[in-house]
């Protein structure tokens, strides 16, 4: 069975940006909203999925993290504007139920 890693970007009303990864978003999307696990996603309610990337490959997820956490503010809000233009919820695309608490 192959399993599906995912990079992700978080962000709130601000545009704080938090990425991370995961191999499950939906869970830990949930746990974001609930503000279990990430101490700096809980202090500042980043609750809005605005990018993610999938790969089949947990050392290609971690690569491509380490990446983007190493660039500029302007080439990451670059890369979610390629996605998702209009900086949307993406949680809904992926599944996430809607009742979960933001």
């Amino acid at each position: 069975m192959n399993r599906t890693y995912c990079v992700y970007i978080l962000s709130n009303s601000n545009r704080t940006l938090y990425t991370g990864v995961t191999s499950d978003l939906v869970r830990r999307m949930i746990a974001h909203r609930l503000g279990v696990g990430s101490r700096f996603t809980r202090q500042h309610r980043l609750h809005s999925l605005v990018w993610y990337e999938t790969t089949n490959y947990v050392w290609s997820a971690l690569e491509r993290e380490k990446q983007i956490k190493s660039w500029k503010r302007k080439r990451k809000l670059a890369l979610i504007e390629s996605m998702n233009p209009g900086w949307s919820d993406l949680s809904p695309k992926v599944g996430l139920p809607p009742d979960i608490d933001r």
